[in-house]
């Protein structure tokens, strides 16, 4: 039997990773807490994802634990053992925002979860490749000190600069203000490093921009394109924080991400760290995004602006896919923005017209 263990299973990219890996005849076993709800209230509840993968996807074994609890990880990891072949690590508490609340709560599932769930692997499934979700905000707002040039509903990097296809993996994350939530981030994504140089193990790294689809239960702190949207279809205002309601993020559909995981499980490396987001094929500003979900909606976005940024917070981030695709020359983005947008509304548009009506 082939197993692949998923943490934050019922999330955007774990919830992917479970069908993804399943459709491939892998058994799956899932950890998720739901904590997401602690995080960002009962209407980010990921428990609607829960349910629906424990009815479709077929046996699914799915674990209600705290990956900061190492004895019950490691007993779920040891009845597996060295049928584990991959382990996706997706679970953490994504918000720089929420962080500055409970930067305790913060730090221990971001980085002792993380060391709980690498040395649980090492001592009970030592050959399995593992694969960590890290973050672009482990470079801090260095980003900011790019050239960057005002366009009429964007800031885009200088023209001639060397980062025109996007920011690499050389971008240095020392001397930033990187919030909370990055520097507990940062110390996941150095120790999956650790363990595959130190130890040998098939560890990556992948450095996410804006992951996005329409499993995602996104929340005004977390997940804003599927936030926006919502905000669209419910009538829900939103808020623009700073940057001229111009910044811009690259977005990534979790199936293209999922696909990523794909050939690295297939193809592993050691130590191993990617930038990883829609780069130049799928990117937005604001403005745009508001446009398109405008669009695609017929309803008009009621939103607000407030000058001030959120602390850390980039202006402008486009992913270098360079790298990836020079290790792994198969894979390639296949959805943009206007194609994300429009799947996170036909997926979603019913369920979330009724919770307006109740």
């Amino acid at each position: 039997m082939s197993v692949a263990v998923v943490t934050g299973s019922s999330g955007l990219v774990g919830s992917e990773a479970v069908r993804h890996f399943a459709s491939l005849g892998m058994e799956i076993v899932g950890i998720d807490n739901g904590m997401r709800a602690r995080f960002f209230g009962e209407s980010a509840s990921t428990g609607w994802m829960t349910e629906r993968l424990k009815r479709e996807v077929r046996g699914l074994r799915h674990y209600n634990t705290d990956i900061r609890n190492a004895d019950q990880i490691d007993r779920i990891l040891k009845q597996y053992g060295s049928e584990i072949e991959l382990v996706i690590h997706a679970a953490a508490q994504p918000s720089h925002d929420w962080a500055a609340e409970e930067p305790i709560t913060d730090f221990t599932v971001n980085a002792n979860g993380t060391s709980t769930m690498l040395e649980a692997t090492r001592r009970f499934a030592p050959d399995a490749v593992f694969i960590y979700m890290s973050t672009n905000k482990v470079y801090g707002d260095r980003p900011n000190q790019l050239p960057l040039v005002e366009l009429e509903t964007r800031w885009e990097v200088h023209p001639a600069h060397e980062f025109v296809s996007g920011i690499p993996e050389t971008m240095s994350i020392d001397g930033t203000l990187h919030s909370l939530f990055g520097a507990s981030k940062v110390a996941a994504d150095v120790l999956v490093q650790e363990y595959g140089r130190y130890f040998g193990m098939k560890t990556a790294c992948f450095r996410g921009g804006c992951l996005t689809g329409p499993n995602h239960s996104g929340a005004m702190l977390h997940g804003f394109l599927a936030y926006l949207m919502k905000c669209a279809v419910t009538g829900t205002p939103y808020t623009i924080l700073g940057y001229k309601r111009k910044q811009v993020r690259d977005n990534i559909h979790a199936a293209d991400l999922v696909r990523a995981f794909e050939q690295v499980f297939r193809n592993p490396r050691s130590g191993e760290v990617y930038n990883i987001g829609g780069g130049r094929h799928s990117n937005c500003s604001m403005l745009e995004a508001i446009a398109l979900c405008e669009e695609i909606t017929g309803n008009e976005l009621a939103y607000g602006y407030e000058e001030n940024n959120r602390r850390g917070d980039h202006i402008w981030w486009i992913s270098d896919l360079r790298r990836f695709q020079a290790h792994y020359p198969e894979w390639k983005i296949t959805f943009d923005v206007p194609r994300i947008l429009t799947e996170i509304y036909e997926s979603n548009v019913e369920r979330w017209r009724e919770i307006c009506v109740t």
